[in-house]
């Protein structure tokens, strides 16, 4: 099992790992803030429901799943030569292959199926994170307006919807700060590719391949 899914169970395990960090330090950090207006301390439980846990989380993996979303539908069609990160631009490749009437008896169900499993089928992964970004997006602004109330309420000040939260600055400043982030370490990767190499990676090419080549093959 190690060799045939180290690499996701690694990264999981570091995604559970640095998750109870962030759980752990926020809630100490939270408290630490409530005893600074005399408030009451929160418990571990209670902290992870609250505005500042949710919004705080979301708002990253918002720009996560946007990034990848981003990054598989713009791969598509767009080319960048000599990156180990893009399609070549001068030739057909493999995953341009129209998969209508396969007949490979080891493809995927849906691809057998055709039809609309088929049109679905054949942009789940875009339609994955999509959803995935979507659902992060709503969560963020759920989150930062309880957040928000929570903050208005220490100085007895009304509370605000979500409508009101997604119209201010605030929520869009939060956004646009890790995107900016998330396009610009992809967009790293792409172009730092044509030049530098990393052996045994297949996000990289051939260390002996010329600039030049495009693709990791």
């Amino acid at each position: 099992m190690w060799r045939n899914a180290g690499l996701s169970i690694t990264l999981f395990g570091l995604f559970l790992i640095s998750l109870v960090g962030q759980s752990l330090t926020g809630w100490l950090e939270a408290n630490e803030r409530r005893a600074q207006h005399h408030q009451q301390r929160i418990e571990l439980r209670d902290y992870l429901r609250s505005g500042d846990f949710v919004e705080t989380t979301m708002e990253n993996w918002e720009s996560e799943f946007l990034q990848m979303f981003a990054y598989v539908l713009l791969t598509a069609f767009l080319y960048q030569r000599g990156s180990s990160e893009s399609k070549s631009p001068d030739e057909p490749e493999a995953v341009d292959r129209d998969p209508q009437g396969s007949a490979r008896p080891d493809a995927p169900a849906w691809v057998r199926a055709g039809g609309w499993r088929l049109k679905i089928y054949q942009y789940s992964l875009s339609l994955a994170f999509l959803t995935l970004f979507s659902l992060s997006f709503a969560l963020h602004a759920l989150g930062g307006a309880q957040q928000l109330t929570e903050e208005r309420a220490l100085h007895g000040q009304a509370p605000v919807s979500v409508a009101e939260y997604l119209a201010t600055s605030r929520f869009w400043f939060e956004s646009f700060q890790n995107w900016q982030s998330e396009f610009l370490a992809i967009g790293s990767m792409v172009v730092l590719s044509i030049w530098l190499r990393q052996r045994g990676s297949p996000e990289s090419k051939p260390v002996d391949s010329p600039h030049s080549q495009t693709g990791s093959r």
